[in-house]
């Protein structure tokens, strides 16, 4: 814990903001849209990961060529138009974010959104000001559990791996920010259990943002 740390990156979706459960019914309506009738608790276990790597675990091969573009489409659509106007920030967000700011520490965010949806939750959150950088999917090629996400976020704060902590709330956001080369904290506020975070890499887990605030000084974030 005593590790330099001049940035952190934090994923969004669970960890910053609460949408997990509205990702995986946005996710669920599409699929039964094209005609694949999958539950939400199934589609949830995935969630954190982008729909190029969501898809296929419901998806054949031929079935991803048939309609998989036009599943997420469908997905992006509705998922902008009725699900996000209900995302609601997570306690102390922004003043976790605040904090680490204050530390001296840089900060971006690791989003497997587009830019708009980026852009909707830096506004949310009322961080403009205090970010650095975001590194939406449009930035990045392939979607957690794949490391570009990490890896563009890292270019945007200036920062090394091994002088970076990441924050996420998936096993999806663990691994990704490991083949990155960067040390997770996990949170439980995206609903996934603290064994999963740990198996995936985690160094620390904590409830959720207004946890790791009240704990800060401890956390790896302080050091």
């Amino acid at each position: 814990m005593g590790q330099r740390v001049a940035a952190v990156l934090f994923d969004v979706d669970g960890t910053l903001v609460e949408s997990v459960d509205l990702h995986a019914r946005a996710w669920a309506d599409a699929l039964r849209r094209f005609g694949n009738d999958v539950r939400v608790e199934d589609v949830r276990a995935q969630i954190g990961k982008g729909g190029d790597q969501l898809l296929p675990v419901f998806l054949s091969e031929a079935e991803l060529r048939e309609r998989g573009d036009a599943i997420d489409r469908f997905r992006s659509e509705l998922w902008k138009r009725e699900y996000m106007p209900r995302v609601r920030p997570l306690p102390c967000a922004r003043e976790l974010i605040a904090r680490v700011r204050r530390e001296g520490k840089r900060v971006a965010l690791a989003s497997g959104g587009n830019v708009d949806e980026v852009g909707f939750y830096e506004r949310l959150l009322g961080v403009e000001g205090l970010v650095e950088g975001s590194s939406p999917k449009d930035d990045a090629g392939r979607s957690e559990p794949h490391p570009d996400v990490f890896g563009a976020a890292l270019a945007r704060a200036r920062a090394d791996a091994e002088d970076a902590v990441a924050v996420g709330d998936s096993p999806w956001d663990a691994l990704a920010a490991r083949r990155a080369g960067v040390r997770t904290v996990g949170v439980l506020s995206g609903g996934f259990p603290e064994g999963d975070l740990r198996d995936a890499g985690c160094i620390a887990v904590y409830r959720d943002p207004a946890d790791l605030l009240a704990r800060f000084d401890l956390s790896p974030l302080a050091a």
